[in-house]
């Protein structure tokens, strides 16, 4: 007999086998969106179709929730997302996680890619982001000068702070030129002395909305010294705008709405001010009140004489302690002086005299005889030096008969050291005698 199986398992089988298949995992397909139905709780179903096919879709309200358009039956779409089995019709469909209008993919893939470098080079990051002042006084607009979306921010800044001044530069904010009319008027802006500056327009196609994505405007945005609210389109849509600016309104009204405060609670606040600074002046007055009471009815000033009286007996008591020690002072000085004036010292100073006088006169008589023994050492050494040199003597050999000979100043010793007709001196022991040589003999 042949096995029979329930339709839920051959659903349920077939399910598997599409969730299997890798290439059904992840499949990319362009149609045209019909039969689109939003349920109550998010989700979006709907077909998608071309020329000769047609398939179910389902795309679940996470996913949904971040689109930024409005899916409407016509709409040429590109999509994402994983074929499978719903088990309880045994239909395939899609289940959509990513869908785009056809036209954009470029400008998306775009989008993506300047998004990605301007990020790497830091132009998102939270701490260079300028903080928006709490009460601005002149807030520059840069935006088309015509539209609901200076409408919007004029009255909502009008109703909320009024005092506060508002400078639009009108700017192109759709086509080809508009890149260059919003980098102009940011600059523009930046030679008035403002606050803080909103750029941006109204919503619409990712095509109206391309100027906030040009490179050149997000540049000119980050280099701004005011800080900036970005205000492009409606709340889902996001423009590289968004991310440089130092702070993103969802929407025109929501940035008028962040760059300044409400009247009502700048006027709350500044009643709470009051009466705090009320109630703490009181309280503050009340607690000097109190001191200056306490002041006023103290001890001391009620009997002031008890105080003086006090230090009086306290500068008594320090005087007689001060004379004390002043009396004690002169006594001792007084003491030692008379121990002084009646010391034997200066009563009979020649006692002192009388008493190293031997002394003196026995060291006098010791350092005499020294004095002349050593003398008459060193005289007897000088004496016998002076016997040794006079026998060194060469000029008492002269007396013997001897005598020097030199030819220019040189003492001949040998003959050869002369030749004939050479003139030489002859010293003698007593005088000198010029002479020529005749002839020389040698031995």
């Amino acid at each position: 007999m042949a096995n029979y199986i329930t339709v839920s398992a051959l659903n349920n089988y077939l399910k598997r086998k599409f969730e299997a298949d890798i290439h059904l995992n992840r499949v990319f397909l362009k149609g045209e969106i019909s039969n689109s139905k939003l349920h109550t709780r998010g989700h979006l179903y709907f077909s998608i179709k071309d020329e000769n096919s047609v398939i179910s879709a389902v795309m679940f309200s996470t996913n949904a929730s971040t689109l930024n358009f409005e899916p409407k039956d016509g709409t040429k779409v590109f999509v994402e997302g994983k074929v499978t089995v719903y088990e309880g019709s045994g239909k395939y469909q899609i289940v959509v996680t990513k869908m785009q209008p056809d036209g954009i993919g470029e400008l998306y893939i775009a989008y993506e890619k300047l998004k990605a470098q301007l990020e790497k080079e830091g132009l998102f990051k939270r701490e260079l982001k300028k903080p928006i002042p709490k009460y601005p006084q002149r807030i520059g607009i840069v935006t088309a000068p015509t539209g609901a979306a200076i409408r919007d921010i004029l009255s909502t800044i009008k109703r909320r702070f009024p005092i506060a001044e508002t400078i639009l530069f009108p700017a192109l904010v759709q086509g080809e030129t508009a890149k260059n009319s919003i980098v102009e008027n940011i600059q523009k802006a930046q030679n008035y002395d403002l606050d803080v500056l909103i750029v941006g327009r109204g919503g619409g196609s990712i095509e109206d909305l391309w100027a906030f994505n040009e490179e050149i405007v997000a540049r000119a945005i980050f280099a701004c010294p005011i800080p900036v609210i970005s205000a492009v389109g409606h709340e889902v849509d996001f423009t590289i705008a968004d991310f440089v600016a130092d702070l993103r309104a969802p929407t025109p009204t929501g940035a008028a709405e962040l760059a300044v405060p409400n009247m009502v609670d700048v006027f709350k606040l500044i009643e709470n001010f009051r009466i705090r600074l009320g109630t703490s002046t009181s309280n503050r007055l009340n607690l000097l009140r109190k001191r200056l009471d306490a002041l006023a009815n103290s001890y001391t000033l009620k009997n002031p004489s008890v105080f003086y009286e006090a230090k009086e007996q306290k500068l008594s008591i320090l005087m007689d302690k001060l004379s004390n020690i002043v009396q004690n002072k002169l006594e001792f000085s007084r003491k030692r002086y008379e121990a002084v004036i009646e010391s034997y010292v200066l009563k009979n100073p020649l006692s002192f005299y009388e008493k190293d006088r031997e002394k003196i006169l026995l060291w006098k008589t010791k350092l005499i005889a020294n004095s002349n023994l050593f003398l008459k050492e060193k005289g007897q050494s000088y004496a016998l030096l002076l016997n040794k040199l006079d026998l060194l003597n060469p000029l008492n050999i002269l007396k013997k008969g001897y005598s020097v000979v030199t030819k220019e100043d040189k003492v001949i010793i040998e003959a050869k050291d002369l030749k004939s007709g050479d003139k030489i001196n002859i010293r003698l022991s007593s005088g000198y005698i010029d002479a020529k040589v005749e002839e020389v003999k040698e031995n």
